[in-house]
């Protein structure tokens, strides 16, 4: 009775315990994420001089009507031109990823060919090729199309490198029966009219994790734009925020107000669309 008695008070400080450390985790976790947003959102508020007169990151603004910093950046940043160029390449990039990269996987799983399990080799292959390393060759193709300074150069590379869509189809596709394009093949449909009526609505989760993940890719990426659209009325929102990079300084207080208006649209798709990004994931993990 004695032992019973003893252990009783232990086995309910466990569960306490526990549940401290996972709020502080998630608590520790918060304010990391949180707090770099903080100081952008605050900094963007800020005057020049203020920023300059070395106060603390998370100081408040003297003025928090200052949007001047927001004006700048949409007069001399060109965000207005740079959100219409990121829209125009995400649509298409998005776009032909999907398509690509379904038909790829379709084509994998469903046909029989030579060379077949060499060409799984080579796409597994080229995701552990550090894009970096390809760059010269790359360049030279693009520019031998006459597709630098245009917004078809980064259109193209999202589509063409996108490896990881492929695998993404081909699990989803690997579970669909093969019965299913059986029974349409004995109704007369050819092997495009079952991709394009029969798999590919079947797709939708793997659609939407793919177009997910590509998505915040394209949007965030800098190096490509930065590298083949050097021109500034062809800039994209990642290249709009280095303009205010100048060669003695940065301008601290323009670039945060950039930053908060590249922000608000990924988060307000976030709030209007978490469903469907939380089923995205969650069923392609499970797959």
């Amino acid at each position: 009775m004695t032992t019973n008695a003893s252990r009783r008070p232990a086995r309910r400080r466990r569960p306490g315990v526990a549940t401290a450390l996972t709020y502080l985790s998630l608590v520790v976790a918060s304010l990391v994420v949180l707090i770099p947003l903080a100081v952008v959102f605050l900094t963007s508020l800020k005057s020049s001089g203020e920023v300059a007169d070395g106060r603390g990151a998370l100081a408040l603004p003297e003025d928090w009507l200052n949007f001047s910093n927001y004006a700048t950046a949409f007069t001399d940043g060109h965000m207005l031109t740079a959100f219409g160029n990121t829209a125009f390449i995400l649509l298409f990039s998005i776009t032909g990823t999907v398509i690509i990269g379904s038909m790829t996987a379709y084509a994998i799983d469903r046909f029989e060919f030579r060379f077949k399990k060499l060409v799984m080799a080579l796409f597994l292959i080229a995701t552990l090729v550090p894009g970096v390393t390809t760059q010269v060759a790359t360049f030279q193709v693009v520019n031998s199309f006459g597709l630098f300074d245009t917004r078809w150069a980064p259109i193209l590379l999202y589509m063409g490198t996108d490896i990881v869509s492929i695998y993404i189809f081909l699990q989803f596709i690997r579970g669909i029966p093969r019965s299913v394009d059986e029974a349409a093949r004995i109704d007369g449909a050819h092997s495009f009219t079952i991709y394009r009526k029969i798999i590919f609505p079947l797709l939708k989760p793997a659609t939407a994790t793919v177009v997910i993940i590509k998505g915040i890719t394209t949007y965030n990426d800098f190096y490509i734009p930065f590298l083949y659209m050097p021109s500034e009325e062809l800039g994209t929102i990642s290249t709009a925020l280095f303009r205010f990079k100048g060669p003695f300084g940065a301008h601290w207080e323009n670039i945060s107000a950039g930053a908060v208006l590249v922000i608000v649209p990924t988060l307000v798709v976030f709030l209007f669309l978490q469903r469907y990004i939380y089923s995205g994931f969650t069923r392609g993990a499970g797959k």
